[in-house]
Order: structure tokens, then C-alpha cells, then sequence
């Protein structure tokens, strides 16, 4: 057999091996430190980024900064999960910064100034909002799937209404409970939409009415990020939560404690680094 033959089925028998070493394309959630208050960049494998919330307006030129830093022109999907200041305060900043595709909030009576801020904001940029509910798609690919699990119906309780996100990427499942309570917990268990997942953004900044046995049993994470300004006056995180996440043997992190917390995955594995 001539050396060229040999070499070329060696080639040909080495291509399989080599494709299964090539590196998958990553994912990274990045959990700002916004004080007390929600904000989560989404730089999704395909180039795409969503974000989650945009913090107080105390923190808008926090969450610009961070965004710019991070390589933001545009924001493919921005996710507001309800109406309160600590979660939409500084989203004219970003929508007066940013590119905007897509827009999701739930639908909700709540006014307040900042809220009718943001409308007029989205208003002047000529986009319109989809609403955020159980069961409506955001991104359906082979890869990626994203889809709210909440609200399921509306609720007095304007926490109760947050838009609840659950994301996967390959095999690892993301869920983001904005202020959702135990009420709504509940409603979505009940629904039958709550999946495992490895990493639970923690409703309501920890708070004693959110993150129940019974939700968190369901979801069984291995990381937990609490979104949580230090010395807050609300007590948040409650210690109840924070026993009832280390009884369950979930790994913590506090933008309180650790600052902006970043995870990364390739679809299979997770890395947490933080800030400090």
C-alpha cells in the first residue's frame, strides 16, 4: 500500500475524533451587582444577548457601563419582569443606549411614574411589547430554548405577575424567578411547566415569600444567585431561605457578598467566577 494511500485513511480515520474535540460555542449569564435590585446579561452562543431586568435607576449608568463593557450594541431581547422601580429604573438608560429588538412584560394595570417612563421611552423607539406569559416562546432552537413559566394568570400581588424565565442551553437549564412568590410558585407547579434546573436566579431578592420547599424541591439546582443590595432595609436575604438553599445543598452566590457574579457554560458544564 503507497505511503499517500495510508496517510489518507489515516486522515480519514482521525476526522471524527477531531470534530469531537471541537469546542462548543458558550453561553454566559452575567448577574450584575445593582445594589437592591435585578439585572441579568444574557450573551447567548449564536451572538445574540438578552437581558433580564434592568436594576434600579440608582444603578442605570452601572448596568450601561456594564453592557458596554461586555460588547452590547444591541439587545436582542430585553425581558422586564414586572413593574416594580428595583427591576424597570433603569431601563430608559438602556433603551435610550441600546439597539432594542424584542421587548417582554407582563401584562399588568401597576402605574407609577418610572413605570409610564419606560412606556413612553419604549413608545418614542417605535417598539412594541410582547406580552410575557406561561407557555410564550422567546428563542426555539436545537441548542437553545427559552420560554416563560410565569406568570400563569394575574395576580393581585404585582410580584406574583413577574416573568419567570426558564433557559436552556444544551443540557443546562437556567430559571429566573424575578419577584415571584409562593402563590405563584405554587400556580406554576401546578401548571406542570417547572423543569430541573442547575441554576436558580432566587425570587424576590431572597425574600421569606419566595423560594418554598415545595418550588425549590421541584427545580433541585446545584447554583442559586441571589440579586440582593447590602444592609437592605427589607432583611432580604431572609435566613430562613438561605438554610432552606444550603439544607438542599445549593452552592450560593450574593451580589451583596460577591458583586457582579458571572456563570459560563459550553451546554454541559458550569463555571461560576465572581467579582469578588
Amino acid at each position: 500500500m503507497s505511503a499517500l494511500l495510508i496517510s489518507l485513511l489515516l486522515i480519514i480515520a482521525l476526522l471524527p475524533s477531531c470534530a469531537s474535540t471541537v469546542a462548543r460555542p458558550r453561553l454566559t449569564a452575567v448577574f450584575l451587582d445593582v445594589g437592591q435590585g435585578d439585572s441579568c446579561l444574557f450573551l447567548l452562543p449564536d451572538g445574540t444577548s438578552m437581558l433580564i431586568d434592568a436594576g434600579p435607576r440608582s444603578a442605570k449608568d452601572a448596568v450601561v457601563n456594564s453592557l458596554k463593557e461586555s460588547g452590547i450594541e444591541k439587545i436582542d431581547y430585553l425581558v422586564f419582569t414586572h413593574p416594580h422601580e428595583d427591576h424597570i429604573g433603569g431601563g430608559v438608560a438602556v433603551l435610550e443606549e441600546f439597539d432594542v429588538g424584542q421587548i417582554y412584560m407582563p401584562r399588568t394595570s401597576h402605574t407609577t411614574k418610572t413605570y409610564e417612563d419606560l412606556l413612553l421611552a419604549i413608545k418614542d423607539k417605535g417598539l412594541s411589547i410582547t406580552e410575557a406569559k406561561a407557555g410564550k416562546t422567546v428563542v426555539d432552537t436545537t441548542d437553545l430554548k427559552a420560554f416563560f413559566l410565569g406568570p400563569t394568570k394575574n395576580y393581585e400581588d404585582l410580584n406574583n405577575c413577574s416573568a419567570v424565565l426558564c433557559l436552556t442551553y444544551g443540557k443546562v437549564t437556567f430559571i429566573l424567578a424575578g419577584d415571584a412568590e409562593s402563590e405563584a410558585e405554587k400556580d406554576m407547579l401546578v401548571a406542570a411547566r417547572v423543569p430541573d434546573a442547575d441554576v436558580l436566579k432566587v425570587g424576590h431578592h431572597g425574600s421569606a415569600t419566595s423560594t418554598s420547599d415545595e418550588f425549590l424541591d421541584a427545580i433541585d439546582p446545584e447554583v442559586a444567585v441571589i440579586s440582593v443590595g447590602k444592609d437592605n432595609s427589607y432583611g432580604h436575604p431572609a435566613q430562613k431561605i438561605l438554610d432552606r438553599l444550603a439544607k438542599a445543598g445549593v452552592d450560593v452566590y450574593r451580589t451583596d457578598v460577591h458583586g457582579t457574579v458571572t456563570l459560563t457554560t459550553n451546554g454541559r458544564d458550569v463555571e461560576v467566577k465572581t467579582e469578588r
